[in-house]
């Protein structure tokens, strides 16, 4: 086979990798990332568990590549300036408590690089974008979206990954409280100079 024929057909290990990528999804979706287990991932794939592992050397590293990731952001365009903080702590302490693939995605970011890679793909995509729409200076947006970030993830490690006794003990509405101003500067604030 010439060189420009390989290149044009598919290799194994691509449909290998789409096959077992058809089965995670599948897997998560029906068990949650908890109780999915390789080998019944594997099982789903009709490949050997060792497979998956090379792959994606975890089922951390599994779950960030499989998983669908939507943060569902608020239109900020309708929110009034001055509540923007409030909206987004709203928001996310909704989307955390609501949704363990996000929780699961938090957890595997902290030890895989490939769902740290995710995480900062999804924050960086989606939240950028959010920020870019109430007109804030462009030269600003993806640092102000970083800032938001850093508060928010924050705030979903120490509350439902260490499980931090003042920050699982507190009410969302204590927490919104506490961070809702902190993310208002971040989105409105003026730079430092």
């Amino acid at each position: 086979m010439t060189p420009s024929a390989q290149s044009t057909q598919p290799r194994r290990s691509d449909a290998t990798r789409a096959a077992i990528l058809r089965a995670a999804r599948e897997r998560f979706a029906a068990d949650g990332y908890e109780r999915a287990t390789i080998r019944a991932i594997a099982a789903d794939a009709q490949i050997d568990p060792s497979m998956v592992m090379r792959y994606y050397g975890s089922k951390e590293g599994l779950f960030a590549a499989a998983a669908e990731f939507d943060l569902r952001l608020p239109d900020l365009t309708s929110v009034p300036p001055a509540q923007l903080g409030e909206v987004l702590v709203r928001h996310f302490l909704a989307r955390w408590e609501g949704d363990e693939t996000l929780v699961a995605l938090l957890r595997a970011a902290s030890t895989n690089p490939g769902a740290a890679e995710r995480m900062r793909g999804i924050f960086a995509d989606q939240l950028t974008a959010a920020v870019a729409t109430f007109g804030t200076d462009p030269a600003l947006t993806a640092r102000r979206a970083g800032l938001v970030a850093s508060q928010v993830l924050g705030l979903a490690f120490t509350r439902y990954i260490v499980r931090l006794p003042p920050m699982v003990d507190t009410a969302p509405e204590e927490l919104v409280a506490w961070i809702a101003p902190t993310l208002q500067r971040y989105l409105t604030g003026t730079p430092p100079s």
